[in-house]
């Protein structure tokens, strides 16, 4: 025979199942919040800031010489390398023997804990399309539980005899992951020499130096549309002490629109 079960016992059950959903779905609506509340902040700062310059780092920037809060205080983006490419063959001072940058997550936790919006690169140097994919998926692995804004290809050397069937396979594993923010950084020299195509990058980053003073000189020769322009490696910004590549967003775009389009829009 069936035990009659204390009504209170279950009223007590369900009482206690009721405040735990409760609670739950309370601490949900927080964290929604506190999302919501961080990324209008972090827009907030970084639209004032759009007249301050966007760098590109990597290991060979060494955490422990960077005053991040001071730094923060002058670039409006960082764009942060995350991997150093399937070329790698011994570790050295800025990169582990697998790829994976050394300083990438420093630089990256750095900047977010101060509010910077981070895109990040990969350095592309895969010897067949194998090695391009196998590198696209270190890269997204290593990448994506920062939730970065974009995701660049750094395409400058010759690894392999068709560089644009690399270049693709690196960006469609990529984009065969969910990654939807694609963009190739890519001279303009090598792109014409290597038949590079970017039509199918959402955008472009070209470095275009002049006699590279450290200055600001002149737009890129080029009728390629791109949205970003390295103009300098030998940028000086106050909270480091060294070199740094500076970046603005091209002249003939809307700042404020392709800001956000680089770096607001997940």
């Amino acid at each position: 025979m069936r035990k009659k079960i204390n009504p209170l016992i279950l009223y007590t059950f369900f009482g206690i199942m009721i405040f735990i959903l409760i609670l739950n779905n309370s601490n949900f609506e927080e964290r929604s919040l506190k999302t919501k509340s961080n990324h209008a902040q972090i827009e907030i700062q970084a639209l004032q800031k759009l007249s301050k310059p966007i760098i590109d780092v990597s290991g060979w920037q060494r955490p422990q010489e960077i005053n991040y809060d001071t730094l923060s205080q002058n670039i409006s983006g960082a764009i942060v390398r995350v991997h150093s490419g399937a070329q790698t063959t011994k570790q050295n001072d800025a990169a582990h023997i697998n790829g994976l940058d050394k300083a990438f997550q420093s630089h990256i936790t750095e900047f977010q804990k101060r509010n910077i919006p981070v895109g990040v690169y990969a350095y592309v140097a895969g010897k067949n399309i194998q090695e391009m994919e196998k590198a696209a998926e270190s890269f997204y692995n290593a990448a994506s539980p920062y939730n970065p804004s974009y995701y660049w290809l750094d395409v400058e050397e010759k690894t392999m005899s068709d560089m644009n069937d690399g270049v693709e396979a690196f960006r469609a594993k990529l984009e065969s992951l969910g990654v939807k923010n694609i963009g190739i950084y890519v001279g303009v020299y090598f792109m014409e020499e290597h038949s590079i195509d970017t039509s199918k990058f959402s955008s472009v980053w070209i470095p275009s130096y002049g006699s590279d003073s450290g200055f600001y000189e002149a737009t890129p020769k080029t009728d390629l549309d791109y949205d970003i322009h390295q103009y300098t490696s030998k940028g000086k910004v106050a909270g480091f002490n060294h070199d740094l590549d500076i970046n603005v967003i091209s002249a003939s775009k809307n700042k404020e629109e392709t800001f956000r389009k680089l770096f607001l829009k997940h």
